[in-house]
């Protein structure tokens, strides 16, 4: 029986992740000899040893909070990977004759974010608050400016440099200003449930879009905050979607 092709995803950790019930039903609906595997590995130097334990394994989707270690052990990125800097896609090619594999970075977090927004944006969303810095915000920074809205990213220190601000600086101006703001952090992920990213909440009005790239648990605190102010919200499910759906269609290209 031909050995089946293999597919993984590499982060830390994997509680939250829907990719492998998803993948897995895929599979089943194409008729594909493909398993997917969760590879919840606690420091990304683990990677080589994965890929070559696993030499039917042709593709990884990367998360938290490996989007931008990952780099380093890539054999190159595709345009959109290297002006983002950042990768959630690989692309594992064996090269013929040998046990050396190349590795393609791409990011598909781009596409997912992209057009999961698309359908939301208003001339009010002319400025927008990233919270976090990571692989995500990069991803979400990048699909912004191309669709022309000023972007600000927020973490717990400020860096005015790199255009970071802190969460003691979200003043009423600020707040007023950025119509749209979007969670790029896992505050709020399952299991942590309870928890939210740190803004003034009592700022927001009905004005507002909140978008969180959650999507386990389909509403989080972020969002059911911004709802009790009346604003417009969507959690991170269709980008989910749309970046796995590309990513399926590199891994067949």
């Amino acid at each position: 029986m031909k050995s089946k092709i293999k597919y993984g995803l590499i982060g830390h950790p994997l509680t939250h992740s829907f990719s492998k019930k998803y993948f897995t039903s895929k599979f089943e609906q194409l008729k594909t000899n493909a398993a997917y595997e969760l590879f919840d590995i606690e420091n990304i130097n683990e990677l080589p040893a994965i890929i070559n334990r696993h030499p039917d394994l042709i593709g990884l989707n990367v998360t938290i909070p490996y989007k931008q270690s990952v780099i380093p052990f890539l054999t190159r990125l595709d345009d959109t990977a290297a002006k983002v800097g950042a990768v959630n896609t690989i692309k594992i090619n064996q090269q013929p004759g040998t046990k050396n594999h190349e590795l393609i970075g791409y990011n598909t977090d781009v596409t997912g974010f992209r057009e999961s927004i698309k359908p939301f944006l208003e001339s009010s969303h002319s400025h927008a608050l990233i919270l976090g810095t990571g692989g995500a915000a990069k991803a979400v920074s990048y699909v912004l400016k191309e669709l022309g809205v000023n972007t600000f990213f927020v973490s717990r220190k400020a860096d005015p440099v790199n255009n970071i601000l802190s969460y003691s600086e979200l003043t009423k101006n600020v707040i007023d200003i950025c119509k749209l703001i979007i969670n790029t952090t896992p505050v709020g992920m399952f299991p942590n449930i309870n928890d939210c990213p740190s803004i003034p909440y009592n700022l927001i009005s009905p004005s507002h879009f909140l978008y969180d790239l959650i999507y386990n648990p389909e509403e989080t605190l972020f969002l059911k905050k911004a709802k009790e102010k009346g604003c417009a919200t969507l959690n991170g499910s269709s980008m989910f979607y749309f970046q796995a759906e590309k990513a399926w269609g590199i891994w067949n290209e």
